[in-house]
Formats: C-alpha cells, structure tokens, sequence
C-alpha cells in the first residue's frame, strides 16, 4: 500500500475515533503513533513519540499559553467584569437598546483579559441577562446577545485559540495577537450596531436606561482602566519589542492579581485554585499538542498534506474560491468539534496548501477564528448556546438559536469584509513589527 492511501486511511480513522468520542489527545497520538509503525517500523515510531512531542512543545514561546489562562482566571476573581459592565451601561445604557449594547461592549473588553469564550458568555448570562430581564429586554434577545458576545474572547488578544493555531502552525504568536485586535473590535462595533438598528426599529424589545447622572458615568471610569491597562500592557509591550508575548502575558497577569488583591477579592484559596486549574488546563492543552505533533509527523511521511496541496493548487478556480470553500468546511465542522479540537484535526492537512495557495497565514489563522466563533452559536452544538442556557433554563434554548441568527450572518459579514479587505487584519502587525 503506498504511503498516500495508508495517510487518507489514517485521517479517516482519526477522525472516525473523535466522532465515536475518543479525546483528540488519544486520537491523533495513536493514529499517528500506528501509521508510522506501518510505514517506517516499530522503531522509528518509538523515537518519533520520544523525541518531536518534546523538542516541538518545549518551545518558549508556547510559554504564553499558561500566561494568558492565569490572566482569564485573576480577572474572574477580581470583580472585573461587574467594572467593565458598569462602565458600559453607565454610558451606552440611553441608547436604544442601550443595556444590550453595553453588554456586547463589556463582553469585549472582559475578553481582552479572559481569552476564553465560553468563560465569557457563564459570567454575563450571571451578570447581564437578570439586569436586562429587570428592564424588561426580551429574554431570548437578550440571551442570544450574551452568547454572541461570548465569542469576541476568541479574537481580541489575549486569545488562547490564536496561540494554539500558532503553535500548530509555527507562526509568529506576536503577529497573531496583533493581527486579532482590530477584526475583534470590529465584530463587537458590528453586533453593537446591529442591536441599535434592531431595538431603534422595534423599541418594545427594551427600553433605553433613563437618568443616568455625569457623575455615575465619571465614577464607572475607574472599573474599566485595569482593563485598559492590562490591553495596553500586552499589545503595546509586544507592539515596542519591549517584551515578548509570554513576558507581556507575565505581567498582565501580574497586574489583575495587583487589582484582585488591593479590591480583596482574591483569598489565599483563590490563588490557589487558579494556579492549579490554570496548570490543568495548561497539561491539558500541551498533551493534545504532543498527540497532534505525532500525527503531524506522520502525515509528513506519507506526503498526504503535499498531495491535497497541491491538487487544491491545480484546481481551476481562484485562490479565493478555494479559500471560501475550506471555510465552509471550517463552519460545518465547528458546529460539532470544539476550537481546538476543530484546528488540532485539520490544520496539519489543510494548512500547506493555504501556503501554496499564496493566502497569507496570519489572515487565515483571523478567518479560522472568525469560523470557530460561528460554530461556538450555531445548532446543533452551539456550546455558548449551551452555557447561557444552562446558567439561564428558564430562557428556552430554541429562542435562543432563533434569536442568534442575525449574529451569525454578521459574523459571515465580517468575514466576507476581512477576505475582500485583508488590511482590515494585516494592518497592526504590518506597522508594527514589519512585513512578515
């Protein structure tokens, strides 16, 4: 059998495995661990899965990884999120839709300190959804606005799903985290208008918040600016080259336990479990990189990933036709696999043809995203769907995929706007640390 058919056979048993529930960790370690057996023997399988987990995952700068976690788990704790909430509905609550709006724009800026979506979309459906339903918003409305919200932790840096893609990929994590800023603000500004428009046309969805004083608003500054300041921190260390992106992750994870501690919100029981969930969760991810690296060098061996390359190349259509249709496939496949899951079992194949394809790797790893935060709240495993839904039974998760739709044709808006304008996401990086 050659080396091509027994490659297309160990991807099919991959994924066969994740779809019967076998963790992607397993999966991909085994598959690749076996396909090497039958092409190269029993021996260099062995060295293969002694050697390239490590020498690939001992890399520095997957050392960003925990650093961005740990700043996601201090700034649950700290009371950053009711800050940032506050602030936005003290300026944006007068507007139609006001409280709604002020919930997508504080989900924003808390996922500039989590970088984890579905943490983002449990703490606003605890925090935002009983203040919306007390001024009577409609709750599905209401709901969906939280769950989409949730999303924006993907993008907007620190983002945990921009480091695994780099890391998966070997680019630049820097340029990845730059390159995030722009498209993720971008998304929030376009839920943000979108809630205008729909409330403004059909205000008895909820009401603007009336009497909100000057002096509520200056008062609502001081939630936001450890917000600001961590962002400030981690893009503009990185931006200046005055640190690395795990250095700028170090401290902004150092100033969110300065603020937890000076507000007391954060006890020696605290510290202690965010510092071990962070260390599980970062074992976690690290395992099913060392898996992914195995099946990765297997597939280099059967020079699977080059064929698919090459005939996608010789394909009569453009490069953005070919572009268009893998993410397709991206949208279909992150209704069922999670964000890591989804790019842990396809980029390995899919990625050397995006090279040859002449698509800019940092752009596709923003459009990737952009599909991941599609699946996260699309049926039928939309898992933001989920959480809210599970935080808020009483708002029945039908609704709420009903009342999520408009978010998913913005967020297809927006990557038709990055593809036909990839400035919009190469500009940052470009300026700042000069072509790639």
């Amino acid at each position: 059998m050659d080396p091509t058919t027994i490659g297309a056979l160990g991807f099919l048993g991959l994924i066969i495995m994740v779809m019967s529930g076998v963790h992607i960790m397993f999966a991909t370690a085994i598959t690749g661990f076996l396909g090497i057996v039958a092409l190269k023997g029993w021996d260099v399988a062995v060295n293969v899965a002694g050697i390239i987990p490590h020498s690939t995952g001992s890399n520095y700068l997957f050392s960003v990884l925990p650093m961005f976690i740990l700043i996601g788990f201090f700034a649950h704790s700290s009371g950053m999120v009711q800050g940032a909430y506050r602030a936005a509905r003290a300026w944006m609550g007068w507007l139609p839709g006001g409280l709604a709006v002020s919930t997508v724009l504080a989900a924003g800026a808390f996922g500039a300190v989590s970088g984890a979506s579905q943490a983002t979309a449990a703490v606003f459906a605890r925090v935002a959804i009983p203040e919306l339903l007390k001024l009577k918003y409609n709750p599905t409305v209401s709901a969906a606005a939280v769950a989409a919200s949730g999303t924006l932790a993907s993008l907007i840096p620190p983002s945990a799903a921009l480091v695994v893609y780099g890391a998966i990929v070997d680019e630049s994590i820097g340029r990845l985290l730059l390159a995030g800023f722009i498209p993720g603000i971008f998304s929030a500004l376009l839920y943000a208008g979108f809630i205008l428009l729909r409330f403004s046309v059909s205000p008895e969805l909820g009401q603007p918040i009336k009497g909100i004083s000057w002096g509520e608003r200056g008062a609502s500054i001081g939630g936001i600016l450890p917000i600001f300041l961590v962002m400030l921190m981690i893009l503009g260390g990185m931006s200046t080259g005055w640190t690395t992106p795990t250095e700028a992750g170090a401290t902004g994870a150092a100033i969110v336990f300065t603020y937890a501690l000076l507000r007391r919100k954060i006890t020696l029981s605290g510290l202690n479990t965010s510092l071990i969930e962070t260390a599980k969760l970062t074992v976690m991810i690290f395992s099913t990189f060392w898996g992914v690296f195995i099946f990765a060098r297997f597939l280099a061996f059967t020079r699977l990933p080059t064929e698919i390359a090459e005939w996608l190349v010789a394909l009569p259509f453009s490069s953005t036709s070919i572009l268009v249709a893998i993410l397709v496939g991206y949208a279909f496949l992150g209704m069922f696999l999670s964000a890591s899951g989804m790019m842990l079992l396809t980029l390995p194949v899919i990625f050397p043809a995006i090279v040859e394809l002449g698509i800019d790797p940092i752009l596709f790893g923003i459009l990737v995203i952009k599909m991941v935060e599609i699946g996260l709240i699309t049926p039928p495993v939309g898992l933001n769907v989920y959480v809210v839904s599970g935080i808020r039974p009483d708002i029945p998760i039908n609704g709420i995929f009903r009342a999520i739709w408009p978010f998913v044709l913005i967020d297809v808006l927006t990557v038709a706007l990055l593809i036909m304008l990839p400035a919009i996401t190469l500009f940052l990086p470009t300026l700042v640390l000069g072509a790639g």
